[in-house]
């Protein structure tokens, strides 16, 4: 195949062959000349074309196609299809110009090409946020669409030799096969050409002390060499590849080193076969290759397992479902069902989307989602969660929420946030290790000074050892390998974590606050007595107090709200976090809430003769009054502690945490509580500047202090608190505040959660300990001529992956 090179004569544009317009000057400097071009439009594709490196669609074209739509690489067209508002509903998230995306990037192969990608990334224009995470190679975009395209981050990806895709599980599993088949393919030639170089330099070797003739021994290495070749310069490839990467950037990564030793050992002793002299180094540099790609395909697939769970919620969705319309039924792919649709759910079938079920009864397994091992039983009205499994009977839902506003998205994003943050201890780590490789390639130089002046023909293969023995992936693996284990073990068990220094913080918290009413109790209220106080019936209140809160997402307001069928419609509704809801009815002032707010409209303070309800303990109280009816109504409502909430108390004291009960409830009745959950500490009454004030004066006396909550008024005090957690059945706003999401409900995975935390700290700590002793101990042996290159190959290889397996025992 030869290159197209249109006739200068005829002035044809280089890139669609047509005439170039007389007096038209539009030139693209193309490999070192310039190309004539007959428009802006060629002009910039062809631009295009050299700035993503794609010059191979020039160089293998027979002729210049006529059809417009071969004139641009398929490479840049795929780029430039990501811009699409209609594509990007599929994948991207966010409102106006402020959007967000899940990546796959492909060509990561250590922490080193993460920080690169990140930098590169983060320094463009418009890019607000860019995280990778190292074990599932994902990465999290936000960027600034008014300032740059999707594409434009794709193509700067593409520039420094990388490729990202939109996140698809589907792809993903495509691409880890893919990775896996290449790697095993490298491995193959690696280990073929190392067992027969072996072989030969054995020969080599006793032919020294024998009487092998000169002659032999030439053939022998040119033997070597023909073997050895292959494994350069297809098994090692990918260590120079990265390298490459790395120098273009200005930056040393990991794999310059082991490029280096590779291609000085293969160069010198290519030299040394040609001129038939000195020494050659084919097995060493065939050996450290094999267990170099062995090393990184055992890591490869302990990161894969790693990062599972993740992906295990990712493809909990079906492929298709079962739509009914008009009585009748047909099986549609997932991605075409459309709100409101009706949907049916066999038996043994997963749950398509979110939405309420509309028909039937049966019980459905969430335990992938919220690790609650029991069936949950399901009927009409009930909510159904996308990726739930139907067990007993037929269910039809109605489709309420698909795509990214359904739960199982906002878990899948949630728990991506969480692992492409990163904690400070892995922030440091990639600074250091940055910074090692350079200290690296300074001491081999030092090293091969100080040996070629006192044993010449010691020098170089020292120098190899020491390159090669030095390992700065052990110390960048060592947190993310165990965020990324100790994340999926939680989740599994019903706790996400969605902040990348919750876990981290988790492990040395000592106080920790609860909220009362949805956490320490189910949070379920029912009304109990109502005492009336003024001239309304009884009807008259309720229709009023449920008018007052059926807007809201508190417990409390929950519990009023369902009184009354006819709720009274009340207008310019005021809710006041913790205290209660304001609003206009039929010409009169109402409010609904504590005593206190209550008081201040009903013109005085209600007298505890009036207070029939006072002294009930255990009993929540809420009071209803107007601005000119004043006092109406006292309504009692009831709720249950949780029956694991005193195990856990006990529990957590036992780990020497202390615990405070925080709660906007009365003072007797939280006191109550306390009591029977042998709580220490508790406050009733308390604001939400209240519960802020005690947890700031924690912080502020040195306890590192975690909130769990549920509701609204919880939102100010979880974003104080170092590390946060809110109940899965909280509303949104807590959760966004919070740290972590117990979706399972079950305050048994609390304390879990915090030993899971500390055991991982306990394992960072260890895989710090091992990266630093090893290379401490691995260089000076490598210096002094100890370590020949085989064995630093082999202790490179094993110290990341005892980094990675150390992480993985979190799973268990």
């Amino acid at each position: 195949m030869t290159e197209h090179i249109p006739d200068s004569s005829q002035h044809s544009c280089f890139h669609c062959g047509l005439p170039v317009p007389p007096g038209a000057h539009y030139e693209v400097v193309i490999e070192d000349q310039s190309r004539d071009m007959c428009c802006t439009g060629c002009q910039a594709v062809a631009q295009a074309i050299v700035d993503n490196g794609l010059l191979d669609f020039y160089r293998f074209r027979t002729e210049v196609s006529s059809r417009p739509e071969d004139l641009v690489p398929e490479q840049l067209r795929e780029l430039q299809v990501y811009d699409s508002d209609e594509l990007q509903r599929s994948f991207v998230r966010g409102e106006g110009s402020i959007r967000e995306a899940s990546l796959i990037l492909e060509g990561i192969v250590c922490a080193a090409c993460v920080w690169l990608n990140e930098r590169h990334v983060k320094q463009l224009p418009g890019v607000i946020d860019f995280r990778v995470n190292y074990s599932t190679h994902r990465a999290s975009l936000k960027w600034d669409n008014e300032q740059l395209k999707l594409s434009d981050v794709l193509k700067a990806i593409t520039d420094i030799g990388y490729h990202a895709h939109p996140f698809d599980p589907g792809r993903l599993e495509s691409l880890q096969k893919k990775e896996r088949s290449a790697a095993l393919r490298r491995i193959a030639v690696s280990g073929l050409g190392m067992m027969q170089v072996m072989m030969i330099s054995l020969a080599l070797y006793m032919g020294e002390y024998s009487d092998m003739s000169a002659g032999m021994q030439q053939f022998l290495r040119w033997a070597s060499f023909i073997i050895a070749t292959p494994v350069v310069l297809y098994a090692s490839r990918v260590f120079f590849v990265s390298a490459w990467r790395d120098l273009r950037r200005r930056q040393a990564g990991m794999d310059v080193p082991v490029s280096l030793a590779i291609g000085v050992a293969y160069a010198a002793s290519v030299w040394a076969t040609l001129s038939n002299s000195g020494e050659v180094y084919f097995d060493s540099v065939t050996m450290f290759t094999f267990f170099l790609l062995g090393g990184r395909f055992l890591e490869m697939n302990a990161r894969h397992k790693a990062g599972q769970v993740a992906e295990e919620l990712v493809r909990l969705l079906p492929a298709t479902a079962v739509r009914v319309r008009d009585g009748e039924q047909e099986t549609v792919p997932v991605g075409e069902l459309e709100l409101g649709d009706q949907v049916l759910i066999r038996p043994g079938e997963t749950v398509p989307a979110d939405g309420e079920v509309t028909d039937g009864s049966s019980s459905v397994n969430e335990s992938l989602l919220t690790g609650e091992s029991l069936p949950l039983a399901k009927k009409v009205g009930d909510e159904l969660i996308g990726g739930t499994l139907n067990i007993e009977s037929p269910l039809t839902m109605r489709v309420n929420k698909l795509g990214d506003s359904t739960v199982l998205a906002s878990i899948v994003r949630l728990l991506d946030r969480a692992q492409t943050e990163k904690p400070y201890l892995a922030m440091l780590a990639d600074r250091i290790a940055s910074w090692f490789v350079l200290f690296i390639l300074l001491l081999a130089v030092a090293v091969f000074s100080f040996w070629y002046f006192r044993e010449p023909g010691e020098a170089f293969w020292i120098t190899l050892s020491v390159l090669v023995v030095t390992c700065p992936c052990a110390l960048s693996l060592a947190t993310p390998a165990a965020l990324t284990a100790a994340t999926g073990l939680l989740t599994s068990k019903g706790v996400l974590t969605t902040r990348g220094h919750a876990l981290e913080t988790l492990a040395n918290v000592d106080h920790l606050i609860f909220d009362k009413t949805g956490t320490l109790t189910f949070g379920h209220l029912h009304a109990g007595q109502v005492h009336i106080l003024g001239d309304k019936s009884e009807a008259e209140c309720l229709q009023l107090a449920a008018g007052l809160e059926r807007a809201t997402e508190h417990p409390v307001g929950k519990a009023i709200a369902v009184l009354s069928e006819n709720k009274a419609d009340v207008s310019r509704l005021l809710a006041e976090s913790g205290r209660g809801v304001q609003g206009e009815y039929q010409g009169d002032i109402y409010r609904i809430g504590t005593a206190d707010f209550v008081a201040e409209i009903a013109g005085k303070a209600l007298s505890e003769a009036d207070d029939r309800s006072h002294g009930q303990e255990g009993v929540s109280r809420v009071y209803l009054g107007g601005q000119q009816s004043g006092w109406l109504a006292v309504i009692e409502l009831a709720d249950q502690v949780r029956p694991e909430s005193a195990d856990v108390i006990a529990e957590l004291h036992d780990m020497q945490v202390d615990v405070t009960l925080l709660s906007g409830d009365s003072p007797a009745v939280v006191n109550k509580v306390a009591a029977d959950l042998g709580i220490a500490h508790a406050r009733g009454g308390q604001l939400p500047d209240n519960k802020l004030d005690y947890l700031r004066d924690l912080q502020q006396s040195g306890h590192v202090v975690a909130m769990i909550g549920d509701g609204v008024n919880d939102a100010p005090v979880l974003a104080g608190a170092q590390v946060s957690v809110a109940m899965g059945s909280g509303s949104q706003l807590a959760q966004a505040s919070a740290d972590m999401v117990l979706l399972s409900e079950s305050l048994e995975q609390l304390p879990f959660a915090i030993r899971t935390a500390r055991r991982m700290q306990s394992i960072i700590r260890q895989n710090f300990a091992w990266a630093i002793g090893y290379n401490l101990l691995a260089i000076p042996l490598a210096a002094s001529g100890i370590i020949p290159p085989w064995l630093a190959a082999i202790g490179m290889s094993v110290s990341s992956l005892i980094v990675v397996l150390n992480a993985l025992r979190l799973k268990r």
